[in-house]
């Protein structure tokens, strides 16, 4: 198995305990340096107080007020970011919305949106993930984007009116390939926690500059008898200022921390997506010689700088409190022969590249064509780590698919047909119950373009469903919440109706579920709850012995758990009877093994494709299923494809 993929995932994971142990430390220091203000405070006013008779004091305890305004410090940096990261529960929609975005319909006929919007949808095939909403931030013209989520099913994708219009197809490639790293890498979760530990932290510098400036206009309309008070608010908001200062320090430190190297990395892995270092480091050079470069205007744009592509905010003269690498050595990286100079800005090209290739995939199911087994087996090598190869060939499967339903899928009304039409079984006798079902639960309009659409689906090659699928979540997203209960009913049933749902429709339908629902339902972020598949044998077992059914005979299953088994050693796998390996039992069992850590899922993805392998027959169904039960263990695979080389530098950890 490759480890590149499920390091830089442990290593995500890593740097969040890194981050809570940095917030501790600067809690500790923030705290303190309350309470020795406040200490020294009653200290003065103890030994001032016979200069104060006027304003009728008593003595204080030298350690009551000191104590209780650092807790009361504390409580407010726990409750600062515990109450941003609740705002931030939204995932990426908010934190676009934020700073000022606003979602790209799907459907949009404006050529610079529809621009965006191809690129994302072909990188988002290419990487095997569900196709991300995508926001644009209308006011800045500066050359700019990010990701945010807290996983690829609340991921979106945004980028700046300056970044649509002035990149070409190339240098926006460069630019989404390098957001599509960070999804990938599993550096979101991370950002956006950071967001919400940076406020607690930095909230009571905050205050002490609202208090500063209400000092400044009482002591303006106040009168001489109030004045104490005035100058008490003044002294109590300047002290907080300063010790905000630790706060912004800390934060700003940390920010530093977490985001330099992976920004290179980010742009290294650009250039293996796209294979075009020129693209991405055209973007930066665009950087350079734009007149805003990448600044963004947005008041909140500042507690965001370290999720941006290029550098959103200033950040000091020294350049130690950085985000991002300075821009001429991310560019060297890049393009080692650059001569230093920033071109001048000439606008975008409008030229779009064109995928190489003569495979069609329209006009044939395709379920049938054969794979090479050693591709399929080394499939887990691939997991995360998407090539030129598979963006040309996403490319290639969207320009290929028939036109009216690549209308169909960006349309919230079709990409509802679109996904009912994938579910409909080809046989007339249970189709025809399928859609007295659908009629039941949706409205005439929507069953009448499910079944103008259906003929046209089941003709496409067995490869576009899964695309199809992840197509169509940005559409269904834009529903409303009752037309998400709608819909939701309707699917349901429509899965209900066909007692006889295949293992690879029930896919479909699962990844479906999965990404859709955290936009219209509170979901729980998926958590690590193991470290190990050892005690998780018997839902491994589940796993690997319903893959085995679909191999044929008893026997030819039980040697796909034999095999499958072969990859997990310390694993005590066994060949469950047909009675114990239902659909419902394999969801339970998908639910548990989503938990384990990164590493061990990519060794249940190498098991199950040994299991697949088990007959040295793989086709085109067997892979988009093993595609599918990736995704399902968030280990998004990229398609694969016929011919492919295989890395035979396979270093297995087991």
């Amino acid at each position: 198995m490759s480890t590149e993929f499920f390091e830089r995932q442990s290593k995500a994971r890593r740097s969040t305990k890194w981050l809570v142990a940095m917030f501790f430390l600067a809690v500790v220091g923030i705290v303190g340096m309350v309470f020795l203000a406040s200490a020294t405070a009653v200290g003065f006013y103890n030994e001032n107080r016979s200069n104060l008779q006027a304003f009728h004091v008593k003595p204080v305890a030298p350690w009551t007020i000191p104590l209780g305004v650092s807790a009361a410090a504390l409580v407010l940096i726990a409750g600062g970011s515990w109450y941003k990261v609740s705002m931030l529960s939204g995932g990426g929609t908010t934190v676009a919305e934020s700073v000022g975005g606003r979602r790209i319909v799907p459907n949009t006929t404006n050529p610079v949106e529809r621009k965006v919007l191809n690129v994302v949808e072909e990188m988002a095939i290419a990487s095997g993930m569900p196709v991300p909403p995508v926001f644009m931030l209308p006011e800045e013209s500066a050359i700019n984007a990010f990701a945010a989520g807290y996983s690829s099913s609340d991921a979106v994708v945004a980028v700046t009116r300056g970044t649509a219009e002035q990149l070409s197809r190339d240098e926006l490639q460069g630019v989404i390939a390098h957001e599509f790293s960070h999804i990938l890498n599993g550096d979101m979760r991370l950002n956006i926690r950071l967001i919400g530990v940076l406020h607690g932290i930095l909230l009571l510098g905050l205050i002490g500059q609202m208090l500063f400036r209400g000092a400044a206009y009482s002591g303006r309309s106040s009168s001489k008898e109030g004045g104490g008070g005035v100058i008490a608010l003044f002294a109590i908001g300047l002290a907080l200022v300063l010790i905000g200062l630790i706060g912004t320090l800390f934060g700003n430190l940390i920010k530093a921390a977490v985001s330099r190297q992976r920004e290179y990395l980010a742009d290294s892995s650009a250039v293996q997506f796209t294979r075009n270092p020129l693209g991405i480091a055209g973007a930066l050079k665009r950087i350079g010689a734009a007149a805003l470069g990448s600044r963004l205007q947005h008041p909140n744009a500042a507690e965001m700088s370290h999720m941006y592509f290029g550098q959103g905010v200033w950040e000091g003269f020294s350049g130690m409190m950085a985000t991002h690498p300075p821009l001429q050595k991310r560019i060297l990286r890049l393009d080692p022969e650059w001569n230093g100079k920033f071109p001048k800005s000439t606008g975008a090209a409008a030229g779009m590249s064109q995928a190489s290739g003569a495979v069609g995939f329209a006009g044939a199911t395709g379920a049938d064509e054969q794979l090479s087994v050693e591709v399929v087996e080394n499939a887990a090598d691939q997991v995360g780590a998407p090539t030129e190869d598979h963006r040309l060939y996403a490319t290639r499967l969207v320009r290929e698919l028939p036109a009216t339903i690549v209308e169909a899928v960006h349309d919230p009304y079709g990409s509802r047909a679109v996904i009912f039409a994938l579910l409909l079984d080809r046989e007339e006798d249970v189709r025809a119950i399928q859609m007295k079902a659908l009629a039941v639960n949706t409205s005439r309009d929507i069953v009448e373009l499910t079944a103008k659409l259906a003929p046209t689906i089941h003709r496409l090659d067995t490869r576009t469903r899964l695309p199809l699928v992840d197509m169509s979540l940005p559409a269904l997203r834009s529903m409303t919440r009752p037309q998400y209960v709608e819909f939701s009913k309707a699917f349901q049933e429509l899965v209900r109706a066909d007692n006889r749902l295949g293992l690879f429709e029930w896919t479909l339908h699962r990844i479906l579920l999965r990404h859709l629902r955290p936009q219209f339902e509170k979901i729980a972020t998926p958590r690590i709850s193991y470290y190990g598949l050892q005690r998780l044998a018997e839902p491994c077992s589940v796993l690997l012995s319903t893959l085995g059914y679909t191999s044929g005979t008893n026997a030819q299953a039980s040697q796909a758990v034999a095999d499958a088994a072969s990859q997990l050693p310390d694993v005590a796998i066994k060949f469950l009877p047909v009675e114990r390996c239902g659909l419902a039992k394999l969801e339970t069992a998908l639910d548990r093994l989503s938990q384990v850590s990164a590493k061990h899922r990519g060794r249940l993805v190498e098991a199950c494709a040994a299991a697949i392998c088990a007959d040295e027959k793989v086709n085109i169904r067997e892979v988009e299923l093993l595609r599918g039960i990736s995704d399902m263990l968030d280990c998004p695979m990229p398609p694969l494809l016929p011919g492919q080389q295989v890395n035979r530098t396979k270093n297995r950890e087991k």
